[in-house]
């Protein structure tokens, strides 16, 4: 399958369930389960509870994705107190 027939969506992850794989919250609403892409495994990328990820799906099975990105707080919102 081609990278373009994937569906791109975004959401934070709310479980770990090891081995690289998390539960992932939807903007939609919905719960689907992810890995880690093999790119991000391979550059190290630490992916915590709490962080907001954009994920692809398949569209033949849209429960299970692939985790391809992890998305950066923005620091200027948190303030230093």
């Amino acid at each position: 399958m081609a990278r373009d027939d994937l569906i791109q969506t975004e959401g934070h992850i709310t479980r770990s369930l090891g081995f690289g794989n998390f539960e992932i919250k939807c903007q939609e609403g919905h719960t689907i389960q992810a890995k880690m892409a093999g790119r991000m495994k391979k550059h190290k990328i630490k992916i915590m509870v709490g962080d907001r990820v954009k994920v692809s799906i398949s569209p033949y099975d849209v429960s299970h994705g692939i985790i391809t990105y992890r998305l950066k707080e923005d620091r200027s919102s948190q303030g230093n107190a």
